[in-house]
């Protein structure tokens, strides 16, 4: 039996929002994710090792919306009465089993559709950590298919040769990492990575 719990449901409150994140209403995360999609708060988190390496996680073939996918290294949703710092913590001891230091970058808005299944239509808030390497981390595999630690020229590589391997999110996220926050993702000291279990 496996030590790890299911930590998505269909039926959970998403927090929807406005452009400017002032919350608008709740909506279970099935129908939050349904057509175009209802815009709702999320976040994205990259962790780097001291290497210039990156954490990448397979998206569960489970998943409804880009099963098996190549994505950043943990994202999800804020739950309702949690703050952003709550939640991203959360979420990494959830999927990964592990904690660490945090900063926040930035928060954007996008929309992408995946074929007649649903939509992710999220206000998304970006967030960096930096981890002694090696790390030992502990996959939930209801969440995470495969996950690897990718230098971040490979990381280039990947978005460019195989564009229908990855999520568009972590596309858009990982471009603008690249251009805008390379300086504050150096500054970064690798410290706080911890075994959650």
């Amino acid at each position: 039996m496996s030590k790890h719990k299911t930590v998505s449901f269909d039926n959970e409150p998403l927090i929807l929002v406005d452009g400017e994140d002032n919350v608008t209403g709740y909506e279970t995360k099935v129908n939050a994710h349904l057509g175009d999609g209802l815009l709702h708060r999320a976040f994205s988190i990259f962790l780097f090792t001291e290497n210039d390496e990156v954490l990448l996680q397979q998206r569960s073939g489970k998943k409804p919306l880009w099963p098996l996918y190549w994505s950043n290294s943990c994202c999800s949703h804020p739950r309702r009465g949690e703050t952003y710092e709550q939640a991203v913590h959360r979420r990494l001891r959830e999927e990964l089993a592990v904690d660490a230091d945090l900063k926040f970058l930035y928060r954007f808005q996008y929309q992408a559709l995946f074929g007649d299944s649903g939509a992710e239509r999220e206000l998304c808030s970006v967030f960096v950590g930096k981890v002694p390497a090696p790390v030992r981390i502990d996959v939930n595999p209801s969440e995470i298919a495969a996950w690897r630690w990718m230098p971040s020229a490979d990381v280039d590589r990947l978005i460019a040769e195989a564009p229908d391997r990855v999520t568009p999110w972590f596309v858009m996220e990982w471009q603008r990492l690249r251009n805008e926050f390379r300086a504050e993702i150096d500054a970064l000291r690798p410290r706080g990575m911890i075994s959650a279990a």
